[in-house]
């Protein structure tokens, strides 16, 4: 009998341990990681990119920390740079929906000296095929804010589509703006996708 989808998360080795690629880590976060998970969230430039309206602080941040940690329908990992163990940003699956096998994706890359570096694009790697090969899911979802050119390239590069807008569904600083809703189904990648090689330790 196949195991239920949402008992792979206690019992896949891929899901326990650390995701490795050339330059990434993808771990579990750790109370050590909250300084810098606050730092990150408030931010004001990756809060506007973000849509974040809530930043932790030191006193919120535990709190949360012990949330994500019992939610059985979320995998959240932080990034780490592979030569310096250094936090640089964080990324996961969440609202995972096991009846139908969807989830929505997030990734943030908080430590601004690594942006355009490819350490977003090898995290988006191991994600993708821990989500499609290892779990099984069939379609990852994300929302863009349309002022976020930056991640709407992203995103687009790793085949993700614009299935729709959620119409001024922003606002910020007097203005509203749209959401652009974006998905990506495992069909899409296609027999050509290659996703970066991963050492499960």
């Amino acid at each position: 009998m196949n195991m239920p989808l949402r008992d792979k998360l206690s019992t896949h080795p891929s899901v326990r341990s650390d995701l490795t690629g050339s330059k990434v880590v993808l771990r579990a976060p750790e109370p050590s990681d909250l300084p810098f998970l606050v730092t990150w969230s408030s931010d004001p430039e990756i809060r506007a990119l973000t849509a974040e309206t809530e930043p932790l602080t030191r006193r919120t941040a535990p709190g949360y920390l012990r949330t994500v940690r019992k939610d059985r329908n979320r995998l959240w990992y932080v990034i780490v740079d592979r030569e310096t163990g250094r936090p640089v940003g964080e990324c996961g699956l969440l609202r995972i929906f096991w009846p139908w096998k969807t989830a929505d994706l997030t990734m943030i890359i908080g430590e601004k000296e690594y942006w355009g570096r490819g350490f977003a694009d090898e995290a988006m790697g191991l994600l993708l095929e821990l989500a499609f090969t290892d779990l099984g899911l069939h379609r990852l979802a994300v929302g863009v804010l349309e002022t976020n050119g930056r991640a709407l390239k992203f995103y687009s590069r790793h085949g993700f589509r614009e299935e729709g807008r959620q119409r001024e569904g922003h606002f910020r600083k007097g203005r509203y703006h749209d959401f652009v809703m974006m998905s990506l189904l495992k069909g899409d990648c296609g027999k050509r996708r290659r996703y970066p090689g991963r050492n499960v330790k």
